[in-house]
């Protein structure tokens, strides 16, 4: 955060959607169909780089947690107690980041906030 008003150089609190929605709502909407309106966000808005931003970390995050369940319970009873885990992890996330989007904070995710970040660009 670099300051009140612009976070990465996005002014997001001012900054227009073409959703017709507050930037902040488009974000969490984003995250609140998981990968499903993360692509729809992700396709459909051309004006916010905030929007675009947790839309694509949004399908970057919950396609980890999905492939990453998959794989892990592929291996009985470890893999099945760690596919829980990862569960557990992904509601965590899924929560914690449309609470961010919500509040207006443009919010990375380690590694995964990069790639969402150098994507938009």
């Amino acid at each position: 955060m670099s300051d009140d008003k612009t976070e990465n150089g996005i002014d997001v609190h001012n900054e227009k959607s073409s959703l017709d929605l507050e930037p902040n709502i488009s974000a969490v909407l984003a995250y609140l169909g998981t990968i499903i309106t993360g692509i729809i966000i992700l396709i459909i808005e051309k004006k916010s780089k905030f929007v675009r931003f947790h839309a694509m970390q949004s399908i970057i995050f919950f396609g980890i947690i999905w492939i990453s369940t998959i794989v892990v319970g592929w291996f009985p009873i470890v893999g099945w107690f760690l596919s829980g885990l990862i569960s557990a992890v992904g509601v965590i996330g899924w929560i914690f980041l449309m609470y961010k989007a919500y509040h207006h904070e443009y919010f990375k995710l380690p590694y995964i906030g990069n790639y969402a970040e150098n994507f938009i660009k």
